[in-house]
């Protein structure tokens, strides 16, 4: 037992000392090898050892510009490769499937979308499942590795349990949707990698969060207007999902008491004021962006986040509501004399909840500490995910 367990502590380590690498890297490129030393901490040699496995493994690449450190020998600047691998990413929307890979810079390599054909959930899965395959096939076509795939679903998903609990646009209710996804994943061929799954607006908070370079800290906050409307919240480098995964549902926070019904069974919630269908029976859907800009007023003094971020087919479809949004949330600020947050529009438009989806998968991999990525042995390196987070059997 002794020997596992150290054998195992070695493997994180290992993980997390790669994982700093990759990070410096991304936040700066360019750096050599004795700089990566300097800033990590790290010995010359471990660095070294670790630098030529992430160049082997396709995540890392050799600029081949050699620069000279004072009076020593030249040194080789190191980048983020984005030519060898790439994760594929998921919106289980309520009217479709879209489906991305991407690179480890976030460019959008292909993209797909279909209607749904079903709203059962084992049909919903196995046609998420032949999108994802026909994505992968493509890939090796290229002569690309799979990371992994994250699947972004809508409505309440708890981490701990793994459970879908409410998905009202959807009819869903306490599905345990994780495993049916990776039992198709793997009838279809797909090869044993990380599977996790995450509420769509979470998801979505991660493509601006992990590709966004140096524009935000550590705080984000990405509100996807659709069907419903929810918020994914990103703070201290970490998502914030709440006790059951009902953090950031602000589409059922309540605008006011006793107002209209909502599909979740609740009157007054902000879904009745600015969802997709209240915002189609108004004669200016942009004075929608009113009601949008109260509730980012609400997240802005609750949360105070570096950035605001809004996103969803709603935006997509009536962009004069955002600017609406953004002079009723400087309304506010200008009552009390503050600065409000920057907001802007998201930078991958429908497909946000789809990309980010893809850079949860690289989330993980580069915070091997955090929740979802718990240590045991059922993936390929030797470390168990949580309910959250799978890896298709071979």
């Amino acid at each position: 037992m002794k020997t596992m367990k150290t054998t195992g502590d070695q493997q994180l380590v290992k993980r997390i000392n790669r994982s700093v690498l990759l990070r410096l890297l991304r936040r700066q490129g360019g750096q050599s090898r004795a700089q990566l030393a300097s800033a990590s901490g790290l010995t010359k040699s471990t660095v070294s050892l670790l630098v030529r496995e992430l160049l082997e493994e396709g995540w890392l690449t050799e600029s081949g510009t050699s620069a000279a450190l004072g009076l020593g020998r030249p040194s080789t600047p190191l980048c983020i490769d984005d030519r060898n691998r790439a994760m594929v990413g998921v919106e289980l929307a309520v009217e479709a499937l879209r489906v991305v890979a991407v690179s480890l810079t976030g460019k959008v390599l292909l993209s797909e979308e279909q209607a749904l054909v079903s709203l059962d959930p084992e049909a919903v899965c196995r046609q998420l499942a032949q999108m994802v395959a026909g994505v992968y096939a493509t890939l090796v076509q290229d002569g690309m590795q799979l990371s992994g795939v994250g699947v972004g679903v809508p409505g309440a998903f708890d981490q701990v349990t793994g459970l879908l609990h409410l998905a009202p646009n959807l009819g869903w209710r306490n599905i345990d949707l994780l495993p049916l996804v990776v039992e198709a994943l793997r009838e279809q061929g797909v090869p044993p990698v990380a599977v996790h799954l995450q509420n769509e607006a979470d998801a979505a908070a991660f493509s601006e969060y992990e590709f966004s370079g140096a524009e935000v800290t550590d705080s984000l906050i990405f509100v996807a207007c659709g069907a419903g409307v929810g918020a994914g919240i990103v703070l201290n480098d970490r998502l914030f999902t709440g006790t059951h995964g009902m953090a950031g549902e602000v589409g059922h926070s309540i605008l006011q008491i006793d107002g209209a019904l909502c599909s979740c069974g609740r009157r007054g919630c902000a879904e009745t004021f600015f969802g997709a269908r209240a915002l189609a029976q108004l004669d200016d859907p942009a004075q929608g962006g009113r009601y949008l800009g109260v509730v980012l007023q609400n997240l802005w003094t609750t949360f105070n986040p570096d950035v605001l971020v809004v996103g969803g087919p709603s935006q997509q479809r009536y962009p004069a509501m955002l600017a609406v949004a953004k002079d009723t949330l400087r309304a506010y600020a200008d009552c009390i004399g503050m600065e409000p947050p920057d907001v802007r529009p998201a930078r991958y438009g429908l497909m946000a909840a789809a990309v980010g989806a893809a850079a949860m998968v690289l989330h993980h991999d580069l915070r091997p500490l955090h929740p979802g990525t718990a240590s045991a042995s059922s993936r390929p390196d030797g470390v168990e995910d949580s309910p959250s987070s799978e890896c298709i059997s071979a």
